[in-house]
């Protein structure tokens, strides 16, 4: 939270209190009136104003040091206002009494909504993960009765399931990222074991849209979830096969720890390039395709940013796209 300068703050103490130091210029105003109509000499009200002013004026920085540190203690309580609402300073007026058990009320609303909230997610959680292994079972069941037969008709259905495969995992990724228990597991892992993973699961989709892959192996270890970081690597091969409809796709690292997965399909737009990780968006490519859902590259970019990692890429209409994800970290070192 940013630092108020303590002029600042005084001065805005002393603009809270002006309806009292014009009062007092009211009431001298009227005992100097009163003293004129009895012809009083006008001295006595001046030595009592002056007194006034001057013992206001010793107990004056004294209110402002006690005004701002209490400020201060508010604004410190509203940085973390969940915890330390009950650490607010006493009361020292009937409004300041009402408006801290304004909060209380309040803070009380919020803490059973957010229960209610985080009880209802979870019941959506469990739902979904059974939901999803339920689902398993006939897809699995479809993949054994469609792999019987070597067709034409045959493979172009097995690639549809593989599809719905992907959106199924994808719907409970979108659950799990959202989740505050989400299950990061961070250590070293060979990098080359990650990809080669992504690589084999899409394998059948690069037979089948006849795109060649380049991928040179790499002793490169990282610091990452294994799942999650294989995760993103999978939502852009999808994209990449997605959007390829001849030639190749290569993945290197370079020896800065960035993965490259480069495509030569279609291109993205310039335009859409600086939207192409938001919810939702499609971009021009996606409104042509007709089944784009604009959740793959935000659920990457979610994952990336929880990993720690940057995630861009880069593109040219009818030459291809690549992307990158920074996987450097700093080693620590122990003292």
């Amino acid at each position: 939270m940013k630092e108020e300068k303590w002029y600042y703050v005084s001065a805005k103490l002393l603009w809270q209190n002006r309806y009292t130091g014009l009062a007092f210029l009211l009431y001298a105003a009227i005992f100097g009136g009163i003293f004129f109509l009895y012809n009083i000499e006008a001295e006595a009200v001046l030595y009592a104003a002056g007194l006034c002013a001057l013992l206001t004026l010793a107990v004056l920085p004294i209110r402002l040091a006690a005004g701002s540190r209490a400020h201060g203690q508010r604004k410190r309580i509203a940085g973390d206002v969940e915890v330390m609402l009950d650490e607010m300073p006493p009361p020292k007026t009937l409004a300041e009494e009402d408006d801290q058990e304004l909060l209380r009320q309040l803070k009380a609303v919020y803490d059973r909504n957010l229960a209610a909230w985080q009880n209802e997610r979870r019941e959506s959680m469990d739902y979904y993960t059974t939901w999803v292994h339920q689902i398993k079972t006939p897809i699995s069941v479809m993949r054994m009765i469609l792999q019987e037969e070597d067709t034409r008709e045959n493979r172009e259905l097995l690639a549809e399931l593989f599809r719905i495969e992907q959106y199924v995992e994808m719907a409970l990724n979108w659950m799990r990222l959202g989740s505050d228990s989400t299950d990061f597991i961070f250590q070293e892992y060979e990098l080359d074991g990650i990809i080669r993973q992504a690589i084999r699961k899409y394998a059948g989709q690069f037979i089948r849209n006849r795109i060649s892959v380049c991928y040179e192996p790499t002793q490169v270890r990282v610091l990452t979830d294994e799942k999650w970081l294989l995760f993103v690597i999978e939502q852009l091969l999808f994209n990449a096969v997605k959007y390829t409809r001849e030639g190749r796709v290569t993945i290197r690292v370079t020896r800065e720890k960035v993965l490259q997965i480069q495509d030569t399909g279609i291109g993205i737009a310039p335009e859409d390039i600086p939207r192409i990780f938001e919810k939702g968006f499609t971009g021009y490519n996606g409104r042509a395709d007709k089944k784009s859902t604009g959740l793959g590259l935000y659920l990457s970019r979610l994952t990336a940013d929880k990993l720690s990692n940057r995630l861009w890429a880069e593109s040219v209409p009818g030459v291809g796209t690549t992307f990158f994800m920074d996987l450097y970290r700093e080693e620590l070192k122990a003292d």
